[in-house]
């Protein structure tokens, strides 16, 4: 089974990579911005629609505001931008967010960013699939009418190039990020050109449609709230970007000054796209609405059920190419395309985290496991179940699942924010250098205002976006929260529990005291080879006392067992428990027990003989009352457990093929050609 598991699991995520290699697996910036910054990137393909879909309740006539939506938008994404450039610097390490509030806010705090972040990660994956789904849906109707499906198949495949490492996987989600990233701009630089220097007319597939407002001439306080629910909505370009001061340890050297950086160009890259999408849907009349069927008409009629409303990216792709043309072809499929790969810096950003949690225990051990690859595989299998999870309950329907999102991000963005204001503040008390003390009270004012900002910016998300699914985000974290409380609990009261004491003279207690006598139990059933091999060995571990145990199930087998000890002269006394109801574990366990009450002070060896099968069908042809036994046995304190193991020949010919095993090597598990005539030569020149 061994070999037949790591042949495809070789194929599919490649040949196990050396501890010592992880080196190798850094990244440059021109690969970094991808693998970090797809998410940022590729959010201008469905922000700006959610600023439409919001002002549309007010109907066209609220469509004016939204460049104001954007410049608020721009402002809030330098100003978290410049916040996070002085966080890679100060905390190069790759705890991000949460090492900054656990450091200078508490663990507390630091638990509340962590759980925010898991959320939104889980949530990235599930949006950006879906919206991927959505932007492709466009073009192959199939892809539409199993939503859910298609996006399922698209979490596993991108779980499958994450688990092959951190820098394959980032080369192959470069070239279509930039190509994404070029045809957004070569779309605004033209549609400029047509608009401003042609003046051409480019109209919107949706230009000629009327909106039906939900709530017509909105002014004063509703008119504030829907201007600032749509502010929220737009916030959801600014997702991801936290994920680079989470990934810090990722980038090659000088590691913080290559992340600051990428986080810059990235901010640079994303506000440009996304004002430019917003000025062209204004300049297109692209008409969007929360429920297209109803409240868009055409010549007066409702477009109705069959209307499948494309995203703004695409009407304005159509309208400044051309439908059909090889650019919006070219663009319409790079936007799919970096909308699955956006779910990559969730990748990279969760397992990464998990993995720092882990350490600090307040996730599971096996979180901060490297695999095969190199990647933290646990963390990326857990993030890909959560996110199917996810895609299932909410139909891989992007407008119901961004209504969750962006209140985890806010958080961590806040409490990083303060935690950096605190950290300044601390190195602000010591330092007396003039020259550093000028750079911290910059980057103290730059905090500070990142703090004010992104928790003005919290306090809109949670007032407009509670009802309308914030909620189920905040329950998530809860839970988050509440689970590693409980984690942490258990592993501090493990690790008190089982320390050992400072001073070898403090209380003893039974794990210290010397047992005064040892009583061996030898567990039969019948007169066999597996029962003679653990007898030797019992008289050989030359307890105090030592005997034979036996349940009697059958009397007649009893008997038999009887009269063959006494034939043979076995100078080892033999106990029969009665068992009227046909039980084998529990009167071993109570007559173990009774051993013990009667000499708490003796330890008690229960010895009991296994034969060993090589096959996995064999283990279900015998019964499992050993393994039954050790697992109750476990649980009484004083008994120690010993498994006399005899191998009969089927476990003979497993050994052989596990030999085989060890000679065989899966493919690309040994490197051929060159790379042994080089290793040669440097083995040779190192001697």
């Amino acid at each position: 089974m061994s070999k037949l598991t790591d042949v495809p699991k070789r194929i599919l995520i490649g040949r196990a990579l050396r501890s010592d290699r992880l080196g190798e697996t850094l990244l440059p910036k021109r690969i970094a911005l991808p693998v970090f910054a797809s998410d940022p990137l590729s959010s201008v393909a469905y922000a700006p629609g959610e600023v439409l879909l919001v002002l549309s309740i007010a109907g066209v006539s609220a469509y004016h505001f939204s460049p104001w939506i954007a410049v608020a938008v721009v402002v809030l994404m330098f100003t978290v931008v410049a916040s996070y450039r002085q966080n890679v610097h100060a905390y190069p390490s790759g705890g991000g967010d949460y090492e900054v509030a656990n450091t200078n806010l508490g663990p507390k705090a630091g638990l509340t960013v962590a759980s925010a972040l898991l959320v939104d990660y889980v949530l990235t994956v599930a949006v950006s699939i879906s919206s991927g789904i959505e932007n492709l849906g466009s073009a192959i109707p199939f892809v539409v009418e199993h939503k859910v499906l298609c996006a399922i198949a698209v979490i596993l495949l991108l779980t499958l190039m994450n688990l092959r490492g951190v820098r394959e996987s980032g080369t192959l989600f470069a070239i279509p990020t930039y190509v994404f990233v070029a045809g957004v701009f070569i779309m605004i630089a033209w549609g400029a050109f047509r608009g401003l220097v042609l003046d051409d007319t480019m109209r919107a597939p949706t230009a000629d449609y009327e909106i039906k407002p939900e709530h017509g001439g909105l002014a004063g306080f509703a008119l504030v709230f829907l201007l600032l629910r749509a502010f929220s909505s737009g916030c959801a370009a600014l997702t991801g970007v936290e994920a680079i001061s989470n990934g810090v340890p990722a980038f090659r050297k000088p590691k913080s000054k290559n992340a600051g950086n990428t986080l810059a160009l990235m901010g640079l890259l994303a506000v440009t796209m996304f004002c430019g999408i917003i000025a062209l849907a204004a300049a297109t009349d692209v008409r969007m609405s929360e429920n297209p069927a109803t409240d868009l008409f055409h010549n007066g009629v409702a477009l109705g059920s069959d209307y499948v409303q494309h995203p703004v990216i695409s009407q304005v792709a159509e309208a400044v190419f051309g439908e059909g043309s090889f650019l919006f072809i070219v663009l319409a499929a790079a936007t799919a395309l970096v909308l699955f790969l956006a779910a990559n810096t969730a990748y990279n950003g969760f397992p990464l985290l998990g993995s720092i949690l882990a350490q600090d225990r307040y996730l599971p051990r096996q979180l901060h496991t490297r695999g095969d690859r190199l990647a933290f595989s646990n963390g990326i299998v857990l993030l890909a179940g959560a996110a199917m999870l996810l895609v299932f309950i909410y139909g891989a329907d992007s407008t119901r699942l961004i209504q969750l999102y962006i209140v985890g991000v806010f958080v961590s963005f806040t409490l990083s924010q303060i935690g950096m204001v605190r950290h300044w503040n601390r190195h602000l008390a010591t330092e007396r250098d003039q020259a550093k003390r000028r750079r911290m009270h910059r980057s103290r004012a730059i905090n500070a205002f990142g703090a004010f900002f992104t928790g003005l910016v919290l306090v809109v998300v949670l007032a407009t976006k509670f009802t309308h699914g914030a909620w189920v985000a905040l329950l998530g974290m809860c839970i988050f929260f509440a689970t590693m409380t409980a984690i942490r609990k258990h592993y501090d009261r493990v690790a008190e529990e089982i320390a050992a004491p400072e001073d070898p003279d403090e209380a003893q207690t039974d794990d210290m005291v010397r047992p005064s006598r040892v009583h061996s139990v030898v567990l039969i059933s019948k007169i066999h080879r597996p029962t003679l091999r653990a007898l030797a060995y019992a008289k050989l571990m030359r307890s105090d006392t030592l005997e034979a145990l036996s349940v009697n199930v059958d009397p007649a087998e009893t008997k038999a067992l009887r009269d063959e000890w006494e034939r043979r002269g076995i100078a080892v006394p033999l106990k029969v428990l009665d068992s009227p109801y046909r039980e084998i574990t529990r009167p071993v366990i109570e007559y173990v027990k009774s051993l013990r009450k009667e000499s708490p002070r003796d330890a008690v060896s229960v010895i009991i003989p296994e034969y060993v099968v090589g096959h996995w069908y064999e283990h279900l042809l015998h019964n499992q009352s050993a393994l039954r036994l050790k697992g109750r046995l476990l649980f009484t304190p004083g008994v120690m457990v010993t498994s006399v193991p005899y191998q009969l020949q089927s476990s003979e010919a497993a050994k052989r093929r596990a030999r085989k095993r060890q000679d065989w090597n899966a493919p690309g598990a040994v490197r051929r050609g060159p790379a042994q005539h080089d290793r040669a030569k440097e083995s040779s020149s190192s001697t």
